[in-house]
């Protein structure tokens, strides 16, 4: 008997120094135990920049939808022929990685994050809710990464919500609280986030205003009012700026080695129409000198279509998006000003609505390198350009789709919300001549959440490319 006890014990200790033996194998000695705020907070934002300028969720999708590029070969996604499998990376990188790496920030204790890196944190955090939220609608946010299932909020409750988040993240911001390493953007300058806080806030505010302009004027007049400011100077610009391979643009690496986008012909025309000194920036002449002219491609071509147009007679997008440090422009300096024309023109905020629309034009021509006065007066000065008070959101919405060039989730949202420029769906495309109006949900979320999917679709409408989301009114 005490020998098959001590065989026992034997046995037990045995396993014990083999399970122990095991643990200092699998721990990698160069990974820390403890996650640092600044290694997170630098993860995020060039993980951040790189979902808003690749390629599924911007020059492979929304870029398309709002023609500002177009497939010239392997068309699919220019016809809308795209499946629930489609659209999964800004669903799941924004909450498998952004919002979860941005919530760690979050809870970490004070001896570990100073209350700068948490408002920095939950700022960022907002701004992919509320990309999330722009894309598809009803989305978890109160519940994410609570539960393993968590209950989608609807549009209306995460707009709020968001607002709410952006004043406690303003609460948190103070430059006395401590420094921030690792902020790739703003290096550190605390009074620049605070104004891409309130930059956000007036952004939300729009978002919500046709369908509720008494909150959507409060947090107006909230943002507009807050003593940190907006976004004020292209120097204020919220981007990431790339810089050489592999850390480079996301549409850089793409061209390297593809060859199927070009410079929709839609916005082509629209830049000879208005004579604009941006349509240089925005594309490049064909490999063939003999065309001589800049030529778009043509959106919703079949793929026969498509490759007839002419790979060395057509344009592609500018090098100025192109080059490995191209910048991923996120908040400008000229959104924030058209925001302030759209919200005097509602009666929101005090100002002039014309100048604040000029002074964005402006804002837009020096961001993309035109500076000469004489061509930005001459440009303002053209009937076809000038603002009209009486239908604000033609001015606004047209200028700011132009603006946006690049920025295919913004411009998206944007021209769904505004209804201008007045854009037709390709021949070929498989919507019954519509434009999508939202992104599918991944379809792993009918397996994986079923019944909170379930309850949301029952509320939002089916899961369409063509439902209209709660904040597109028209």
């Amino acid at each position: 008997m005490l020998k098959k006890l001590s065989y026992t014990i034997l046995f037990a200790l045995t396993l014990s120094s083999c399970s122990d033996t095991l643990d200092d194998i699998n721990k990698n000695p160069n990974a820390t135990e403890t996650p640092l705020a600044p290694y997170l907070l630098t993860g995020t934002l060039k993980q951040g920049a790189d979902l808003y300028w690749g390629d599924a969720n911007n020059f492979n999708s929304t870029l398309l939808f709002v023609q500002h590029w177009a497939k010239i070969q392997y068309t699919e996604p220019d016809r809308y022929d795209v499946s629930n499998t489609s659209f999964t990376s800004l669903w799941n990188t924004g909450y498998a990685t952004l919002i979860t790496d941005l919530n760690t920030i979050i809870k970490f204790p004070d001896a570990q994050a100073n209350s700068n890196y948490k408002g920095i944190a939950l700022s960022l955090r907002s701004w992919t809710f509320l990309l999330l939220t722009d894309a598809y609608g009803s989305i978890p946010y109160k519940e994410a990464g609570q539960k393993v299932t968590p209950a989608y909020n609807t549009q209306k409750e995460v707009y709020t919500g968001l607002l709410e988040d952006l004043k406690q993240a303003q609460s948190l911001l103070n430059a006395a609280n401590g420094s921030v390493t690792g902020d790739l953007v703003y290096k550190g300058d605390i009074a620049k986030w605070k104004k891409f806080v309130n930059s956000l806030r007036l952004r939300i505010a729009l978002r919500i205003s046709d369908r509720e302009p008494v909150l959507a004027k409060q947090a107006a007049i909230d943002a507009t009012s807050d003593a940190a400011g907006l976004i004020s100077s292209e120097s204020e610009t919220f981007k990431f700026t790339y810089t050489s391979s592999p850390q480079q643009n996301p549409a850089s690496a793409w061209f390297e080695t593809r060859d199927d986008f070009r410079i929709s012909k839609t916005m082509v025309d629209q830049l000879y129409a208005l004579s604009d000194p941006r349509l240089p920036v925005f594309a490049q002449l064909p490999s063939d000198a003999s065309v001589g002219k800049y030529v778009g491609g043509a959106n919703g071509l079949s793929n026969s279509d498509a490759n007839s147009q002419g790979f060395a007679k057509t344009s592609k997008p500018g090098t100025y998006f192109l080059t490995s440090a191209s910048p991923a422009v996120i908040a400008s300096y000229s959104e924030t000003l058209f925001n302030l024309a759209e919200a005097a023109a509602r009666g929101y905020i005090s100002g002039d609505a014309e100048q604040y629309y000029k002074n964005a034009i402006t804002a837009s021509f020096i961001q993309f390198g035109v500076t000469n006065p004489t061509t930005i007066s001459t440009y303002l000065n053209q009937a076809s350009v000038k603002y009209d008070a009486s239908n604000y959101a033609k001015s606004i919405g047209t200028q700011k789709w132009i603006a946006f060039f690049g920025q295919g989730l913004d411009a998206f949202t944007e021209w769904r919300r505004l209804d201008y420029p007045v854009l037709t769906a390709g021949p070929a495309t498989v919507l019954d001549g519509k434009i999508p109006s939202r992104l599918f949900y991944p379809g792993t979320e009918q397996s994986l959440n079923g019944a909170s999917y379930q309850a949301a679709v029952a509320n939002q409408g089916k899961d369409l490319l063509t439902t209209k989301l709660w904040f597109d009114v028209k």
